[in-house]
């Protein structure tokens, strides 16, 4: 617990959500999908196998370069039945998504490696033999096994965990009928009896969205003020009912939310819940290199921070998704993963033909 909040890892959603084949590893190692045993090092190395890794991953292998996504199989929406806003793929399971990504990568040469990475470092001094990255100072990639591989260029794309109120129910029903985004679930719930659970300010920017798809909607202020002023108003104004008092627990039967309980014993019915967890990047791999996650402005938790090509300051390393970009849905962390896997190609080609141009000047 911390401040408060639950920690929830995919993991664990994951075996909650009947999806326990994620524990402990990507299932698809274990499955029918063969993994790719991983060479020694790499033009670059991704760090995450979701949608913002794969996508990085097929940019660079279709650019002829040598890359190797290495994902711990924990992607934050296994419990999600279904990816939405993603053209073309609405609807689809996360599972079959990464499935086919994974296939692509692998269709352009790429590596798909199960494992879960520990440490990444600064080559100590340059390498002698002559494979990717030799002679260049680039990075040292450690895994749980032991086993490591050295890459010219880092994509990091870990993600983020989600902290949760802790009130008894809620991680339990994380992913399924307590919710965070209108537009991930709110369809999904449409007109049904929708609560929203204060835990921060922007409880109140998701009571007025998710009245958007539902006429049923109520506020619990939980353990923070009451509504006031012109807030208050505009939830009145919209028919959004305020429910005072700190929320309990919630009530569950057949395996289905049915209503949230207050201290005082009042059970308000309801469908679903909305929260708004605290995100937090995981990005304690890249310590080692001097960036660490930060708060974000929004207040909503801490990120990697990065430019819009998803450049760190340290050279070398790159993000992209939810690691630094905390709100991003599957297509724009599959966008921004597209945009670091071409700006990392574009970095390779620059330090290629500088390279060159230097071997040119010697030999003359």
């Amino acid at each position: 617990m911390v401040g408060g909040m639950e920690v929830v890892d995919v993991t664990e959603s994951a075996e909650r959500a009947g999806t326990a084949e994620w524990v402990g590893g990507p299932a698809w190692a274990e499955g029918p999908e063969a993994a790719d045993e991983p060479a020694e090092s790499y033009e670059a190395v991704v760090v995450g196998g979701g949608a913002a890794g794969l996508t990085g991953a097929l940019m660079l292998a279709r650019s002829r370069r040598s890359v190797a996504v290495i994902d711990a199989g924990a992607p934050r929406n296994a419990p999600a039945e279904g990816v939405h806003g993603l053209l073309g793929r609405e609807g689809m399971p996360p599972g079959e998504l990464l499935a086919r990504g994974r296939a692509e990568v692998r269709g352009y040469g790429g590596h798909v490696v199960p494992g879960e990475v520990t440490g990444v470092a600064r080559e100590s001094a340059p390498g002698t033999g002559g494979g990717p990255g030799e002679g260049e100072g680039g990075f040292v990639v450690t895994l749980a096994d032991g086993r490591s591989v050295r890459a010219r260029r880092l994509l990091v794309t870990t993600g983020l965990v989600d902290e949760l109120p802790a009130v008894p129910g809620v991680r339990e029903r994380w992913g399924r009928d307590v919710l965070h985004c209108p537009y991930c679930h709110g369809w999904e719930v449409r007109d049904q009896a929708v609560g929203v659970l204060a835990t921060g300010p922007m409880a109140l920017h998701q009571a007025v969205l998710f009245r958007q798809l539902s006429a049923d909607v109520t506020y619990f202020a939980h353990t923070t003020e009451p509504p006031a002023g012109e807030d208050a108003e505009q939830l009145d104004a919209l028919g959004v009912r305020v429910v005072t008092g700190e929320v309990a627990g919630l009530e569950v039967a057949a395996d289905r939310l049915t209503g949230v309980r207050l201290a005082d014993g009042t059970v308000v019915p309801r469908q679903a819940l909305v929260v708004a967890p605290r995100m937090v990047a995981r990005g304690g791999l890249l310590t080692a290199l001097g960036l660490t996650p930060v708060a974000h402005p929004s207040g909503m938790g801490e990120h990697i921070p990065a430019d819009a090509t998803g450049r760190t300051d340290v050279p070398g390393v790159w993000v992209a998704g939810n690691v630094t970009d905390m709100t991003a849905q599957v297509h724009a962390a599959s966008s921004a993963g597209a945009m670091a896997g071409a700006q990392i190609n574009a970095d390779l080609v620059a330090e290629d033909t500088r390279r060159a141009v230097a071997a040119r000047r010697v030999g003359v």
